[in-house]
Parts: C-alpha cells; sequence; structure tokens
C-alpha cells in the first residue's frame, strides 16, 4: 500500500468520526508527493525531517505538520501497516509565534482606497469585490476562509446576518454585521447579480467573473497587491509584512478598544467576544487579543479612573 492510499484510509476514519481536516489533507497528499509515494515504510526518518522542515525558514509549521503526521503514524501502527515510527524524538527549538498586526483605522482606508488598483477590464467587479471583502473581514472578524465559503443564501441582509458554515471547530454559527457593513454588502450584491450563478443560490457571494468562488491563495495574492499599493509594509522589527488575516485580529482588537472607551465591563464581554468569533473557548480569545499601545493606554485611563474613584469613596468614609 502506497503512502497516499494509506493516506486516503486514514482521511475516511478521521472523517466518519467528524472531522474533516481540510488543510490536513493537502499537506498530507503533499507528504505523500515528497517522500515519492512509496509505502510508509519505507519512508525514512531523513525524509520526515525534511519534510516536517519545509522549504523556509523554520516556524510553527513545523508543529502543524508534526501533529497531522503523528495521526497518520497512529494509525498505520494501530493497524500494522507499520511497526515503528519515523517521527523524530526530538523537537526543535521553533521562533517565538509572530505577533498579529493590528491596523489602524487610517490604514484601513487606506486599503479600501487601494483596492481600485484592481480595476479591470476582463474583470469589472474584481475592485469591488475585494472592497466588500475587505469590509466583511473587518466588519465581521470572520477568518478569511469563512467568508470565501459565504453563499448567497448565507447572507440575510435584511436582518443584517451571516450565516457561517464549516467553521474551524465544524460548527456553523450566525454573524450579525452593523447597518453600515450591511449597505456595503447591499451595493456589492447589487452588482454580483449580474454575474453567473452556477449554482443558485448555493453559489458563492464573493465571486470571480464568471460566478465562482474565489481562490483563496489568490485572493491573499491580490490582497499584497492592494496592501503595497496601500504603502503599508513591514513594521519596525518584523520579519514579514501584515496579513489579509489581520483584519480579524484588527476587528477583535478595535472591539475591546471601544468597550473600554464606553466604560463596559470588558471580561464580562469575552464570552460573548469569543462566541461571535468562533472561537472554541475564551482562552483562544484572550491569547487572540494581544494589548496594543492604544488598547494599553486605555485601559490604563480606565484603571486610573477606578482608583480615583476608590480614593473618593474611602475619603468620604474617613
Amino acid at each position: 500500500m502506497t503512502t497516499s492510499e494509506l493516506i486516503k484510509d486514514y482521511l475516511a476514519a478521521r472523517r466518519a468520526h467528524g472531522t474533516r481536516l481540510r488543510s490536513g489533507e493537502r499537506a498530507l497528499y503533499q507528504f505523500a508527493r515528497e517522500t515519492g509515494d512509496q509505502p510508509l515504510t519505507t519512508v525514512t526518518p531523513e525524509a520526515v525531517a525534511t519534510f516536517l522542515r519545509g522549504r523556509g525558514d523554520l516556524s510553527a509549521t513545523w508543529t502543524t505538520r508534526y501533529q497531522l503526521l503523528a495521526g497518520l503514524y497512529r494509525f498505520a501502527l494501530a493497524r500494522g501497516h507499520v511497526s515503528v515510527s519515523a517521527l523524530p524524538d526530538q523537537r526543535p527549538k521553533l521562533p517565538p509565534p509572530i505577533t498579529p498586526y493590528v491596523y489602524s483605522r487610517a490604514e484601513l482606508k487606506h486599503l479600501l482606497d487601494a483596492t481600485d488598483i484592481l480595476e479591470s477590464r476582463i474583470s469589472r467587479l474584481q475592485a469591488l469585490t475585494y472592497r466588500a471583502l475587505i469590509l466583511t473581514l473587518y466588519g465581521s472578524g470572520m477568518r478569511v476562509g469563512e467568508a470565501l465559503r459565504l453563499n448567497l443564501a448565507d447572507v440575510d441582509l435584511a436582518e443584517r446576518v451571516l450565516t457561517v458554515h464549516e467553521t474551524k471547530f465544524y460548527k456553523s454559527r450566525l454573524v450579525p454585521v452593523g447597518e453600515q457593513l450591511a449597505a456595503a454588502l447591499v451595493t456589492y450584491l447589487q452588482r454580483r447579480s449580474s454575474l453567473s450563478m452556477p449554482q443558485g443560490t448555493s453559489s458563492a457571494f464573493f465571486a470571480s467573473r464568471t460566478g465562482h468562488r474565489l481562490d483563496y491563495q489568490r485572493v491573499v495574492t491580490l490582497f499584497q497587491r492592494v496592501r503595497t499599493h496601500a504603502g503599508i509594509g513591514c513594521p519596525p522589527g518584523a520579519c514579514r509584512p501584515p496579513r489579509l488575516h489581520d483584519l480579524r485580529h484588527t476587528a477583535a482588537v478595535h472591539r475591546v478598544l471601544a468597550w473600554y472607551q464606553e466604560g463596559k465591563d470588558v471580561q464580562q464581554l469575552l464570552p460573548k467576544l469569543a462566541t461571535y468569533l468562533g472561537h472554541a473557548s475564551i482562552a483562544s480569545t484572550q491569547r487572540y487579543l494581544q494589548m496594543t499601545p492604544e488598547l494599553l493606554q486605555t485601559a490604563s485611563l480606565r484603571f486610573a479612573a477606578y482608583a480615583g474613584t476608590m480614593e473618593d469613596e474611602v475619603a468620604d468614609h474617613a
């Protein structure tokens, strides 16, 4: 049995238990290709180590690939396809995780203005589509993949609710959106209705000129053009420029900042934000919210006001 045949059986077993492994499937079949699609018993530890490291700098991708292969080897060991795992016993020291970028409101405006660079005679809605996508990612905090999987039937602009299917944790959720975002999406939908709808209301909401779903990698590539045109490069000390996914992080941080400025109980509201973002637990949301200088300053002012109030109460009762 070749490695790819074994992967097919492994994926079928995992999916029978409700696990989809969409991105994991691509990585596992990449492993099969890069190791010559030979029987797993003949794949050497050196070949496994090469795949785990990848072609670029060592990153968190190593851990993701290791976990995928660990599952595959457990499956193969349990069924007698291999007698020993070729995974390394020791893990390398990985660089610290990269802090997500928080776009300023001025930068968000620059990004939206820069979508004009995507104007095309061949794809007349391309610029409008990417503008609507950027607005959606920031206005809803959705993951990029979730937004790209939206169907026309999932977008209820009368009620201002988006239905997200096939999330990271295999659950659906409803995402209410604000009035301004809903209005922008109405404008986009009016233009999108001129495109083909190959699957009726199950057709992609964010569509290519043929009416089909946008390709994730092409979306990222075109965003890089937009970001460059907007004049947004690598922050000082960073090893890479801001990503499209950082719009989700920005949405979360800006929401918390607004709560602080409004005097809301942020700790009490974090579980609601976790649900809105589709996190499995509040711990994910707390890790996700890095303290930006603006957020830190606002929180400090909030604490100073609280401390001043406490001092006044103590003085009143002295």
